[in-house]
């Protein structure tokens, strides 16, 4: 029989999603050395900051304080955090998001994971977002594009 997936509705959904995500990270053979042996990173206090984090990033409603942004420029200079990292990191998200949920939120927290997740690699490595390459983009979003070039009659 068909199982329908529920959407991410609350709290309660994000914190399954967060759980669920870092138990793979954890345990990942290209993202666990990043969290476990160089940021050495502290469950107890991570797990509910990316609660907050995604309840703020969904519902407006998570109360997140903290800088994403420096937190990962500071492992720059410790390991490797290349455009393959942040694939790998956005790819399992998107399973895991995959494997638990689906529908408009559950498609909305994917499209914000990848957009995190090219703001943060762009500007930890000072390279270009490749969101804003126009051979990047597909034919919608570069039709989207053209209308905001065009001078305001």
């Amino acid at each position: 029989m068909f199982e329908t997936k529920p959407d991410i509705t609350g709290c309660a959904e994000i914190e399954t999603l967060v759980n669920t995500f870092y138990d793979r990270v954890r345990t990942d053979e290209v993202l666990g050395f990043i969290f476990n042996e160089v940021a050495h990173t502290n469950w107890t206090t991570h797990l509910p900051k990316m609660y907050a984090f995604w309840e703020t990033v969904l519902f407006r409603t998570g109360g997140f304080t903290g800088n994403p942004l420096a937190a990962h420029a500071k492992l720059v200079p410790l390991t490797d955090m290349g455009r393959d990292k942040f694939d790998h990191w956005l790819q399992l998200f998107r399973r895991t998001v995959d494997d638990l949920f689906a529908g408009e939120r559950a498609e909305h927290i994917k499209n914000c994971a990848a957009d995190m997740a090219n703001v943060i690699y762009s500007r930890i490595n000072g390279v270009p977002d490749p969101r804003f390459d126009p051979a990047n983009l597909t034919p919608e979003q570069l039709a989207r594009y053209s209308r905001y070039q065009q001078p305001a009659a």
